[in-house]
């Protein structure tokens, strides 16, 4: 049985930190991209960062470059989403995807929520 289990979620002022974990089952970790997406209230859900399945590689959406970094540990079948100098517009449920690099296959985690606020 697949799943994609995000934690680390939570209320943080405008310039704290938080830390996304991931933890990936039932398909093989090593050969799958892993990314992380939000979506905010009302709007559309959108890709936050993506690193491919060696870790090698990494891309950010531009709104959050030099503040958040994605990393993952394949033994442990982690992905991890350090996100620092929180701001208001960061707030939204942050999601996990999987996505098979040679199957094309997608899983997404259940989201777990981001509020940046004062």
């Amino acid at each position: 049985q697949v799943q994609l289990v995000e934690s680390g979620g939570g209320l943080v002022q405008p310039g704290g930190s938080l830390r996304l974990s991931c933890a990936a089952s039932g398909f093989p970790f090593g050969t799958y991209r892993m990314s992380w997406h939000r979506q905010a209230p009302g709007k559309e859900r959108e890709l936050v960062a993506t690193i491919s399945s060696g870790g090698g590689t990494t891309n950010y959406a531009d709104s959050v470059k030099a503040r958040f970094t994605i990393s993952r540990d394949n033994a442990k079948r982690t992905v991890s989403l350090q996100m620092n100098s929180l701001k208001p517009e960061d707030t939204g449920v942050y999601y996990c995807k999987a996505t098979g690099v040679i199957t094309g296959r997608e899983y997404w985690g259940q989201g777990t929520q981001v509020t940046v606020s004062s």
